[in-house]
């Protein structure tokens, strides 16, 4: 929960629309003590200097400075502050900001407590942790576990709900094998699982992965080998 992390943490929150902001504000305010505020970009670049945030969560669309632009300038020296980002469109170019940009995630608006809840526990995890959600399957292919998106060659690459879900066990667990009955509960958790149901899921997720990316243990499992 929310309620546990450490008090320490700082938070920028970015978002010119006064009502908007203020209701952020109050929801963090709930579970965070040092929130800082800016009500457009160009400000919360000097208040990023002097605070030197954890966390930032951005509205997009803004004035002067626009919300993309201010993540990069932000990305140009800092890799390692979490950061989140509110808009009101769903598209793959934002998307692929996503990754390029090492967000944590895009939250489309109007904003969902339980989306914002799940968003910020994952920067709490990062930063306990010193990971990212962004994972680089090879050179050419980037998958991002909180977003559940895979881009190959910058393009988005659309998978069904099983191969998704598989993938991403996968690659949560990418130093070991993944066994069946693991596969079976986390993948087909509502169903029973057939060898050929499986094999079908994995044999379609292959065609859309790297080659030789997905490996089997006969009797044991799968492993995704990055």
């Amino acid at each position: 929960m929310l309620n546990e992390i450490n008090k320490k943490i700082k938070i920028l929150y970015v978002e010119d629309d006064d009502i908007s902001r203020e209701n952020g504000i109050e929801y963090l305010e709930n579970y965070f003590e040092n929130i800082y505020e800016a009500s457009d970009a160009l400000k919360a670049l000097k208040l990023y200097e002097k605070i030197h945030p954890d966390i930032i969560i951005t509205d997009i669309q803004m004035p002067k400075l626009n919300g993309l632009e201010f993540v990069k300038r932000i990305r140009e020296k800092d890799k390692r502050t979490q950061i989140i980002v509110l808009t009101a469109y769903s598209h793959k170019d934002y998307l692929l900001s996503a990754i390029e940009l090492q967000l944590v995630k895009y939250l489309t608006k109007p904003i969902k407590e339980k989306e914002l809840e799940d968003a910020l526990q994952l920067c709490i995890s990062s930063i306990q942790n010193d990971a990212s959600n962004i994972i680089k399957l090879d050179k050419n292919s980037i998958f991002d576990i909180y977003n559940q998106t895979l881009f190959i060659d910058e393009q988005l690459v659309k998978l069904r709900t099983k191969e998704l879900t598989l993938l991403s066990l996968l690659v949560k667990n990418k130093n070991r094998y993944v066994t069946y009955e693991e596969i079976e509960n986390h993948v087909w958790y509502e169903s029973v699982m057939s060898k050929d149901a499986l094999k079908t899921v994995i044999k379609n997720l292959k065609t859309k992965l790297p080659k030789e990316l997905i490996l089997n243990l006969s009797g044991t499992g799968y492993k995704i080998d990055i």
